[in-house]
């Protein structure tokens, strides 16, 4: 158990059938009346985020998130192949499962598989990763001086903004948390 004046962000716990993560959190203490902690908490299964507000010395059930390291294996027919690196099993997961979360994640890439209590709910890419641009327009003499971006597609299918002096082929660095272009490679 967790009580809500020991909440720190990154904590997960459980409430109300869900499971949630501390995203923000506040003490208050008003001049009159009892503090509180204001929260603004993220339900990990869905994303949604929503604002709550607790007694200090309200408890929860403190949730438990199995973090696992594996390898993105490829796509057949819908279902995405993640492979746990000690023991060799393989892992089919579906779309609905990933969301958005494989669209900087190439073939042969380590991922981290979140899941509560043996249930799938999403898969972290690395931070950072390194991939080729594909398709995008050629820069045009005189517009590389000033922060003007230009669309680009990756080798994922993922489009980005990258600076205009970027080109089909260049290697360059992204920011998966934010799927901003970071640096060349």
């Amino acid at each position: 158990m967790i009580a809500a004046g020991d909440f720190r962000n990154g904590v997960t716990f459980e409430f109300e059938g869900n499971v949630f993560q501390v995203v923000e959190f506040q003490h208050v203490k008003p001049g009159k009346g009892a503090a509180f902690v204001r929260t603004k908490m993220k339900n990990v299964m869905t994303g949604a985020v929503i604002e709550r507000s607790f007694n200090p010395t309200e408890k929860m059930p403190k949730a438990h998130i199995e973090r696992k390291d594996m390898e993105y294996l490829y796509e057949d027919s819908g279902l995405y192949y993640f492979m746990d690196q000690e023991t060799y099993d393989q892992m089919p997961l579906s779309a609905e499962q990933l969301g958005d979360s494989l669209k900087f994640v190439k073939e042969n890439m380590m991922v981290k598989i979140l899941s509560y209590k043996g249930n799938v709910f999403a898969v972290e890419p690395p931070n950072f990763v390194e991939l080729e641009v594909t398709a995008t327009e050629p820069g045009v003499k005189g517009n590389t001086a000033t922060n003007v971006t230009k669309p680009a597609t990756l080798e994922t299918g993922a489009v980005i903004n990258v600076p205009m002096f970027i080109n089909e082929g260049d290697k360059i660095q992204v920011d998966t948390r934010t799927g901003e272009y970071l640096s060349r490679a």
